[in-house]
């Protein structure tokens, strides 16, 4: 029987994974990223030969090391490994894993408990900033029993308390970006603010749901199932087929909207749409293709950059007006994509 790998399997917040010494691991990430494979049993959507228990909530790994840095007593790494694919990721952090590496430091002996009480400063590899966690070591022993509660996990344990430093402005450069308390965006007024992540911080009364908005949401939940269905038939027809047969039963269903109202376009309006039909068939047919070779998660978010092209041809042939929410829907896309893209 083999040695194996140390291992301290934690709950933090409403997350579950293993948390690893860095030295009981191997030096070279490809090596250590395919021992976590193994250990977590992926790529299998049941994760049932390893420790994953099926979902990204119960997939991630912490891993810990003594710090050199001055005021810091340890590091953590948090690596994400995927259920269904052979990809561990760090391009995220995780606060909930975090607060399990306060108790694993001070039982490795990484940390001195202190009293009552033990603060453990801690070094996130993830987005190089520094949070202080407050474990509770009565008697000098790591207590896990104690009376906080948090939605979606039963009972009640040992609060964990972090505190993060410097964590203002760690994006967009201060923690007002627009310097404003309070902005007002196509007339809803909210603050923008950047405080470990930016956000954008609105009433839920502001009005901002529109009648339009939702008939919006509609149309994108039925062409997310059409999308899944594209999807399972490129496993077996060709996508020239599945773009010929999608085409053609959109042309009859919104041929019965002509009953109520018909117009014979104008020859300048025919070329239109003709040049209109021929783009959106060679769209669909790439969009098909993508959607044969890759999975909807994956191909989804490149095609929400179609409101990125809107607005920058929308500008640039008929002058529209980039306003700024759309700058900063346009910013996300870019963001999730290059994420999306860096993931995998």
């Amino acid at each position: 029987m083999s040695d194996g790998v140390r291992c301290m399997w934690m709950r933090g917040g409403t997350s579950k994974g293993g948390y690893f010494l860095e030295s009981d691991l191997p030096a070279d990430a490809h090596d250590r990223d395919h021992a976590l494979l193994r250990i977590m049993g992926s790529p299998d959507a049941r994760q049932i030969d390893g420790m994953g228990g099926a979902d990204p909530l119960t997939s991630k790994v912490a891993i810990v090391s003594p710090s050199q840095r001055d005021g810091v007593d340890v590091e953590y790494l948090f690596l994400q490994v995927a259920v269904e694919e052979a990809l561990v990721s760090d391009q995220q952090n995780c606060g909930n894993i975090l607060a399990g590496v306060g108790p694993f430091a001070i039982e490795r002996g990484l940390v001195q408990p202190m009293g009552e009480e033990t603060r453990v400063t801690i070094f996130m590899r993830n987005t190089e900033q520094i949070a202080v966690a407050t474990v509770s070591t009565p008697g000098g022993q790591v207590s896990y029993d104690g009376d906080a509660a948090i939605d979606g996990v039963p009972g009640t344990h040992a609060p964990v308390p972090i505190e993060f430093r410097d964590t203002a402005g760690s994006t967009c450069g201060a923690l007002l970006p627009t310097g404003n308390a309070r902005d007002t965006i196509d007339g809803v007024e909210c603050t923008l603010i950047d405080n470990g992540m930016p956000c954008v911080i609105l009433r839920a009364d502001e009005g901002v749901v529109d009648p339009v908005m939702l008939v919006a949401l509609a149309g994108a939940a039925i062409m997310s199932v059409a999308k899944v269905s594209i999807r399972r038939m490129a496993a077996s027809e060709p996508p020239h087929r599945v773009v010929f047969y999608f085409s053609l039963f959109a042309t009859l269903l919104s041929a019965l909207l002509l009953l109520r109202v018909q117009q014979m376009p104008t020859g300048t309006e025919m070329l239109w749409l003709l040049a209109i039909g021929s783009v959106a068939i060679a769209g669909q047919f790439a969009m098909t293709t993508a959607y044969q070779l890759a999975r909807p998660g994956q191909v989804g978010v490149y095609n929400y950059s179609a409101v990125v092209w809107a607005a920058f041809l929308g500008w640039l042939f008929w002058g529209e007006t980039l306003v700024l929410s759309t700058v900063l829907g346009t910013l996300l896309i870019i963001g999730a994509g290059i994420w999306n893209l860096k993931s995998r």
